[in-house]
């Protein structure tokens, strides 16, 4: 059983909260959210904030803090035989209503695939805050541009502004 290694990253100002499924091995390995080299996530949100691409992990923690966003995951607990969401089995949540109640401010939540989505729709559908789906800024969703994403993602500057 593989535990989720990282903390939420979240403050009192945090507005919104942009949850992902399971960290990949890459992002095991780098030890921090959306580290695979060629996952999209911080060249998205660096595009949509006209801002330069964060490299180091104190360097995204800035970043998210500066743009009142914050990241967190929704399993806490799983088996897998790869990165790619179809392989997470036995999977445990993390306690994603209690940290919306600990955090009042977060005005919307933001999946960035549809595992994500799906997962907290099966368990926390009952919660009263506005949900948006985000494509996927992983290495191996093809399907749109990276012009297109970043399109798709400007939703997240209504809630942070």
């Amino acid at each position: 059983m593989l535990k989720h290694p990282f903390a939420p990253i979240i403050d009192k100002d945090s507005k919104i909260l942009i949850l992902g499924s399971f960290p990949s091995i890459q992002s095991f390995k780098n030890s921090f959210y959306y580290g695979h080299p060629q996952n999209q996530f911080w060249k998205i949100l660096a595009k949509l904030f006209n801002e330069s691409q964060p490299a180091t992990i104190e360097e995204k923690k800035s970043f998210l803090k500066r743009h009142n966003i914050a990241l967190w995951d929704m399993v806490a607990h799983c088996q897998r035989k790869n990165s790619l969401d179809s392989s997470l089995k036995d999977i445990e949540l993390n306690d994603i209503e209690g940290l919306l109640h600990s955090y009042p401010n977060i005005a919307a939540l933001f999946f960035t695939g549809k595992k994500a989505q799906t997962l907290y729709e099966r368990s926390f559908a009952h919660l009263d805050i506005p949900t948006f789906y985000l494509p996927s800024p992983s290495p191996a969703y093809r399907a749109m541009s990276l012009e297109e994403k970043v399109q798709r993602w400007s939703i997240l500057k209504d809630f942070v502004r």
